[in-house]
């Protein structure tokens, strides 16, 4: 498991480390994504490229907000690089079984939906789903993502948006992953939509993380 997954993990169990302002230095979980992780009093920057830990600290990172300065993740991506939204990281379980059927079913013919290429470029063995409907644009992802732990997305068909599906589709999506498995999801907080789903189904704030690929990565 990768340390950031053991970090992750024991702040989904409540499990926080000390609230002390301290950073470290981790290596990436998958080779040309790197990022920054803060959760309460501490940070964690993923990356193995040449800005060394003393130009960070110069630079102001620390475990009390200093990580996600735009001036810092600027310097690891490098002028060229790319780099994502900041993100609020929200931990549930699975509640998968080999009784119940799931709501959602395999739906290879919308691998080419844009949020399902975005879950490639960053993700691992990245699983899609749907509704059985054909017709549905309502679309999962579940992959191997954060620091190498299960990762949910979703996206509700647009026709059903502002009715309260939202919710019962993130829990359809944790019914695809087995009972009790620490199962990760990424929001951006103004995407409120969104976030007030996953609240409602169960997950809840651990940390906040910003991904970034370096340039040449």
């Amino acid at each position: 498991m990768h340390p950031l997954a053991q970090l992750l993990s024991a702040a989904a169990d409540g499990v926080f480390p000390p609230a002390d302002g301290s950073w470290r230095r981790m290596p990436p979980w998958r080779p040309g994504v790197g990022a920054v992780v803060a959760l309460t009093g501490t940070a964690v920057v993923v990356d193995d490229g040449p800005v060394p830990d003393g130009r960070l600290s110069e630079l102001g990172v620390d475990g009390f907000g200093g990580a996600h300065h735009p001036r810092v993740i600027d310097a690891l991506a490098g002028a060229t690089g790319w780099v994502d939204s900041l993100d609020l990281v929200l931990a549930a379980r699975g509640r998968g079984d080999d009784v119940t059927r799931p709501a959602l079913v395999p739906r290879p013919d919308l691998a080419e939906h844009p949020r399902v290429r975005f879950a490639r470029g960053l993700r691992t063995d990245v699983a899609v789903y749907g509704e059985a409907e054909p017709a549905s644009r309502t679309v999962a992802t579940v992959s191997t993502g954060l620091a190498g732990l299960p990762e949910v997305n979703m996206e509700l068909d647009p026709s059903r948006r502002g009715r309260g599906d939202g919710a019962r589709l993130v829990r359809d999506v944790l019914d695809l992953v087995p009972a009790g498995r620490l199962v990760v999801a990424a929001v951006a907080p103004g995407n409120v939509a969104s976030l007030r789903a996953v609240l409602h189904a169960g997950f809840g704030p651990i940390a906040s993380v910003q991904l970034f690929r370096p340039a040449g990565g």
